[in-house]
This record gives structure tokens, C-alpha cells and sequence, in this order.
């Protein structure tokens, strides 16, 4: 798990972050047969790196149904940050829609841990067994644990990539500029505000904007 901790922190993108994390989850969570991050827009659902397809099935599933014990694993109370379902079948009817279904998908148990830091949510890690009982309290230790280190590398993978894209999109900006500075003898206050002037009139993105200046030399 130390080693894991570290090799996620140098994963080189958001994607091969998370991928990391559910491969881990299948390898180091006794049962876990297939596993998913799963991250709410509202009450849309979007599963990344999942490791089945069976992970996206039931995803899909509780955003079409509205319940779940995924979809309420993101909408995440830090009261409730871990759920262990022994058997789905056998529970009491939490999930009535979703439970036969998820059965006919062949989830026989199921786990789900709030990916959370001090500052934000950012989604729920579940893990899944074809076989009722698969998960144990050593299971629920094992991926609560996992889960810890997988909301500081995600929340640092993010990050990361937000600056990434914030230092691009600067450099993008400045160049545009420089090209309409030297084109029609402006200067860098003038520059900046014909681009925004025209992003709000088109309803165009700056960054956008810019890349079209440095592609064909105008507006």
C-alpha cells in the first residue's frame, strides 16, 4: 500500500491516475472482481476507469433509475463515507428498482468508498463481486484504505492538470496578442480586449479565440 501511495503520486495524468487506482482495487481488495470511479454532474453520472464493463452497466443503471448504492456513495455524506453489501439480493429494499437488476447484471456484493479531501468531494471508488459475501471486514479495511491514498493523488492529478492547462492557455493568450499587437500597431491593453470583446460578442471561449489568432494570424 506504501508503494502503491507513491507510484500514484507519479502517475502523469488525471486518466492514468485513476486507471491505476481500480487495477489496484482488483489486486489488492480480496474479492473485488471489478472496479470504477464514479463522479456526478448534477444527476448525471460519468464512470472513469472502469475495469469492466460491468462497472459502466451499473452505473448507467442508477443514473436511469435515479437510486443506487454507487450514486448515493457520490452524492456522498461524509456521514456515510463507506458501504459494504454482503449479498445485494439479501438487503432490505434500500434499492428496490435497482437491486434485481444489478443481480441480472451479476453483481452478487458490493463496496463503495467516498473519494473525499479537507476541501471537496470528488466522487465515489466501488468495487464489485460476482459472488454474494465476497467482501469482508479485512476487504472493507483493505479498500477504505486504498481509497484514502486514491482521493489525494486524484485531487493532486487534478490539480495538476487544471495549472497545466491554466500555464497553456496563458501562453496561447500571449501569443495571440503579440500577433495582433504587431499586426495593427496595438497596444497589450488593446490587444487583450479586442480577444475578449470577441469571445463575449461570439460566445466563444478566449482560449479558443486565441488559438484561431495563432492559427490564421487574425481575427
Amino acid at each position: 500500500m506504501a508503494s502503491l501511495a507513491r507510484d500514484l503520486l507519479a502517475q502523469q495524468s488525471v486518466d492514468a491516475t485513476l486507471e491505476r487506482i481500480t487495477v489496484s482495487a482488483t489486486e489488492l481488495v480480496e474479492g473485488c472482481d471489478a472496479a470504477g470511479v464514479l463522479v456526478l454532474h448534477g444527476r448525471k453520472v460519468r464512470t472513469l476507469a472502469p475495469t469492466d464493463q460491468l462497472v459502466v452497466d451499473s452505473d448507467l443503471l442508477q443514473e436511469r433509475l435515479g437510486e443506487g448504492p454507487c450514486f448515493d456513495a457520490a452524492v456522498g455524506s461524509r456521514g456515510e463515507q463507506v458501504f459494504r453489501i454482503a449479498d445485494l439480493t439479501a438487503q432490505p429494499p434500500r434499492w428496490p428498482s435497482y437491486a434485481p437488476r444489478a443481480k441480472r447484471l451479476g453483481v452478487g456484493s458490493m463496496m463503495g468508498f467516498l473519494l473525499f479531501t479537507e476541501d471537496e468531494d470528488l466522487g465515489a471508488l466501488n468495487l464489485y463481486s460476482h459472488e454474494p459475501g465476497a467482501f469482508t471486514e479485512v476487504s472493507e479495511l483493505a479498500g477504505w484504505l486504498l481509497a484514502s491514498h486514491a482521493a489525494v493523488a486524484f485531487s493532486s492529478a487534478r490539480t495538476h492538470a487544471q495549472l497545466e492547462q491554466a500555464v497553456a492557455t496563458r501562453h496561447v493568450i500571449g501569443e495571440a496578442m503579440g500577433i495582433l499587437m504587431g499586426s495593427h500597431h496595438l497596444t497589450e491593453t488593446e490587444a487583450f480586449d479586442v480577444l475578449r470583446r470577441f469571445s463575449q460578442e461570439n460566445n466563444i471561449k478566449l482560449r479558443e479565440v486565441a488559438r484561431r489568432v495563432c492559427e490564421q494570424g487574425s481575427l
